[in-house]
């Protein structure tokens, strides 16, 4: 009986280790500018046990563009937290590139590494975002 009672103590703790994880990063992100001046204002929550992502906002020329055509759209699904900080084992979706990337993140105070990588690791991308609320 006692067995039973600290595996449901360790289940529960790693479940709410597991919850403010993926708290941390909730909230939106504003992506790194991209050769045309644009960025994403990115809304990460909680996608059932997983952290996930979508297009909230975007900017041309300092200017948000209400006519984006992604806009609502999933960029991140499937992360998972992997560590102190660390969110691994998702996917990323590139508008500009049209092409999904095995991806991670790392938080570092307000700032988020976003990085993934097709091929097996061959072809890899990575942007820093920072909080935005």
């Amino acid at each position: 009986m006692r067995i039973q009672q600290i595996i449901k103590l360790g289940l529960l703790t790693v479940s709410f280790l597991g919850s403010a994880a993926m708290a941390q990063i909730n909230g939106v992100w504003e992506t790194e500018k991209s050769d045309n001046g644009g960025y994403l204002h990115v809304q990460i929550d909680n996608c059932g046990d997983k952290t996930c992502g979508t297009i909230y906002k975007a900017f041309r020329d300092g200017n948000e563009n209400t006519s984006y055509e992604h806009l609502g759209k999933q960029l991140i699904w499937g992360m998972q937290p992997a560590g102190e900080n660390l969110w691994k084992k998702g996917s990323i979706w590139a508008p500009d590139k049209d092409k999904t990337y095995k991806s991670k993140m790392l938080l570092s105070g307000s700032r988020l590494k976003v990085s993934g990588c097709v091929l097996g690791g061959l072809i890899c991308r990575a942007q820093t975002w920072k909080r935005v609320q």
